[in-house]
């Protein structure tokens, strides 16, 4: 999932405004002796400095940042023997193949008072319902982005990836888990099925989406469509918020059958030396106050019920961030397929050699 801020100065300066001195609630593990070094694997521009500067004030430390832009990446590097990391950011399918590899440690809860504030509707979804190896940090859904100016008779739903008359202003996501999980909701499946006659089925609605695109792309669909070249995307929700900026004709929506909801999620490698750090970061995270200034800074939800309130009302009254109930019961976060993933990249190699 890629990053991007799409939230205004104007808001962020509110939500910072908002968080004076943000005083630690979790203790302070580095105070009283040398400064202590935490060391985070994470994404790009993926961490308030509001957020990183009180953290490290009040734990006597510093926050080093180190960045991935893939999960496969992150893990590869891991894989390859990277050490010195206390902090990973992965997405929840990473953590659980991570945790399946014996790569990240459990968590202790008696080190995570602020465990309290985290969303329980969410938890109902995550992947680690009892954040037994990590806790959940920022999710934004998967949408469809249309120009209103040149798409007649919009749906809320998949099926608008059939529409013959917008041939060659069409992009999908390059992603096997996006676009073959998109047509599993459209079909009423699971996003994450393994199930060899929804895949079969699924291939076949994305080889017929696959007949009016202009291409797949991971990148610049956002200015595309932003500048009139394409009249409806596939992509992230935070690129098209922040592309919507430059042309008031986009309209993002979360299709109808729901779509994939990714979490990214925090947690501890094996071998992290800094432990009760690392624990003290978390926790701070989680803080009410600090969760939302950091997440209106980043343009992203962080599943924390305490700190709803505290956000700015435009950010709150975000559909996408923030969709009904009714619409978010048909969201799921991508899981880890585990054996069963050469099941997919089979139906994939199908759908991008059609």
């Amino acid at each position: 999932m890629n990053r991007r801020h799409f939230i205004t100065a104007s808001s962020a300066a509110l939500a910072a405004a908002s968080l004076p001195s943000c005083k630690s609630k979790e203790g302070s593990a580095g105070s009283g002796g040398a400064k202590q070094t935490l060391t985070v694997f994470t994404w790009a521009d993926y961490l308030s400095e509001e957020a990183r500067s009180s953290f490290e004030k009040a734990n006597n430390c510093t926050v080093v940042i180190d960045t991935f832009d893939s999960n496969e990446a992150m893990l590869a590097k891991l894989e390859s023997g990277a050490s010195g990391y206390d902090i990973l950011v992965p997405s929840s399918y990473a953590v659980q193949a991570l945790k399946r590899k014996d790569m990240i440690q459990s968590l202790d809860h008696s080190k995570l008072p602020n465990l309290k504030n985290v969303d329980s509707d969410y938890l109902t979804k995550a992947l680690d319902a009892k954040m037994e190896f990590s806790v959940p940090y920022m999710l934004a859904p998967t949408c469809l982005c249309y120009l209103a100016s040149k798409v007649p008779n919009p749906d809320s739903s998949w099926a608008m990836l059939d529409r013959a008359d917008l041939k060659g202003r069409i992009t999908l996501l390059d992603d096997m888990r996006e676009v073959l999980g998109a047509a599993l909701k459209f079909l009423g499946h699971p996003l994450n099925s393994v199930d060899p006659a929804q895949l079969a089925a699924a291939r076949d609605i994305a080889i017929g989406w696959k007949k009016h695109i202009a291409k797949f792309e991971n990148e610049q669909y956002k200015t595309g469509i932003a500048s009139g070249e394409f009249y409806l995307v596939h992509g992230y929700a935070g690129d098209l918020i922040q592309a919507s900026e430059e042309n008031e004709d986009m309209r993002i929506f979360i299709p109808k059958e729901g779509t994939s909801f990714p979490c990214d999620d925090l947690c501890i490698p094996k071998g992290a030396k800094n432990l009760d750090l690392a624990h003290a970061f978390i926790n701070h995270l989680a803080d009410a106050e600090v969760a939302a200034e950091n997440m209106e800074w980043i343009g992203y939800r962080a599943p924390n019920s305490a700190a709803y309130p505290h956000l700015s009302e435009d950010f709150r009254g975000s559909e996408l961030l923030f969709p009904p109930a009714e619409l978010f019961a048909k969201c799921e976060p991508i899981g880890d397929l585990g054996d069963k993933l050469p099941l997919w990249t089979a139906e994939w190699d199908k759908v991008k050699t059609a």
